[in-house]
């Protein structure tokens, strides 16, 4: 392209651009053939070039070592302590939606054993598992012991090399939590500052502290995690690269073994995309020098790209992009981004893909967001992955 490039990506609109690194590799091609054809053919800057090369070749050991018969199973608990600013996910604030979390459990639970089945019956080897929301550690500690306690009911677990839960809401973390998720083997978590800044997260409509983060990864250690992610946004509303800096900076003290880092995107459902002209939004020229520093602070700190996706509407037609120290990449955001396994969701707001290799066959079944569409039409949603199974 001989035209000046409008965005750090060039022509590129699709999420996964280290699936086009991989898939350039995978034909032979050397770093520089895949350097080239970013540059030249899709008109990226070097810098976005480089990083998609990286993360493809951060992803490929995973693949290559990724179970054939291996399936992740997402579990969707859609509640929070309060709905963020920037949030577009269907999550119910406990206050409200507390008298709904037993009989959505009830019916997650049975959503889970009918998942558990179907998998042994199709002769699959359950490889991950990640609870997201939402925030899950919003249930209590008996709760998420009835949760967990269904899973290993369900599924042979023997063969699961990644169990994940977000606690992503420090004001949600406690001690009793946090044991009831080790005893149950979860071996991942996410805690998520978003911003260390202390107006930015009233702005964003957090309910905890900078301290209380760090409160919350101190009890998360003591309680036996060794791996650990932080979730950070770029482009906050009225953050300057000074702030975003600090942000990263403070975060990195806590030395999480992986850090996450999103470019803010204004989501249609969201609070923030109502009342857009209320809000200082970042330019998308200082989001680029915020993703920019991000990316060299980690590699100097000994993190590396290990996966990557793209979002509509980012400041700066942007991206998000997983940091981690060496051999703590999360398999399961790798297998999801890169669509490289079947990941079967059960819950409100999950999206069971089913991937088949040999055909190059993507099929997707989609569960209702409302908790309350999920109490009432349960058996739909089984009955839509038992025929969709039934056809692979």
């Amino acid at each position: 392209m001989s035209e000046t490039t409008k965005t750090p990506w060039g022509i590129l609109t699709g999420i996964r651009p280290a699936k086009l690194a991989t898939k350039l590799l995978r034909e032979g091609k050397t770093d520089k053939d895949v350097m080239d054809y970013f540059l030249n053919e899709c008109g990226t800057t070097p810098e976005k070039a480089a990083l998609a090369l990286e993360t493809a070749k951060a992803e490929m050991p995973v693949e290559d070592a990724m179970d054939k018969d291996g399936i992740s199973l997402y579990v969707g608990i859609p509640f929070c302590p309060t709905r963020c600013l920037y949030c577009s996910f269907v999550t119910c604030g406990t206050r409200q939606a507390a008298k709904l979390i037993p009989e959505y459990l009830e019916c997650l639970k049975k959503e889970i054993a009918f998942a558990g089945k179907l998998t042994a019956d199709n002769g699959k080897h359950l490889e991950t598992v990640y609870i997201g929301g939402g925030t899950p550690t919003t249930l209590s500690a008996d709760q998420l012991h009835e949760l967990l306690s269904q899973i290993e009911d369900s599924f042979a677990l023997s063969s699961c090399k990644e169990f994940t839960v977000e606690a992503g809401r420090p004001d949600t973390v406690t001690a009793e939590k946090l044991k009831t998720l080790r005893q149950h083997g979860v071996n991942r978590i996410s805690i998520n500052p978003q911003s260390m800044n202390t107006e930015t997260l009233h702005t964003i409509g957090r309910a905890h502290t900078p301290d209380d983060i760090r409160g919350a990864m101190e009890l998360a250690r003591d309680c036996g995690f060794d791996c650990i992610n932080m979730d950070v946004i770029a482009g906050l509303p009225g953050e300057t690269f000074e702030m975003f800096r600090y942000t990263m900076e403070e975060v990195e003290k806590l030395k999480p073994e992986n850090t996450t880092v999103h470019t803010m995107s204004i989501k249609r459902s969201s609070r923030l995309h109502e009342y857009l002209g209320d809000y200082a939004l970042t330019d998308g020229a200082q989001v680029e020098t915020m993703v920019d520093f991000a990316y060299r602070y980690m590699k100097e700190l000994g993190k590396h790209p290990y996966y990557m996706y793209r979002q509509k509407n980012q400041l700066g037609n942007l991206e998000n992009v997983g940091y981690c120290k060496p051999g703590t990449e999360n398999l399961y955001n790798i297998y999801i981004m890169e669509e490289l396994q079947t990941i079967l969701s059960v819950g409100c707001g999950g999206v069971t893909k089913t991937v088949d290799p040999v055909k190059n066959k993507i099929e997707r079944i989609f569960n209702v967001k409302e908790p309350q569409d999920y109490i009432a039409r349960l058996d739909e949603m089984i009955d839509r992955k038992k025929n969709m199974f039934e056809e692979l």
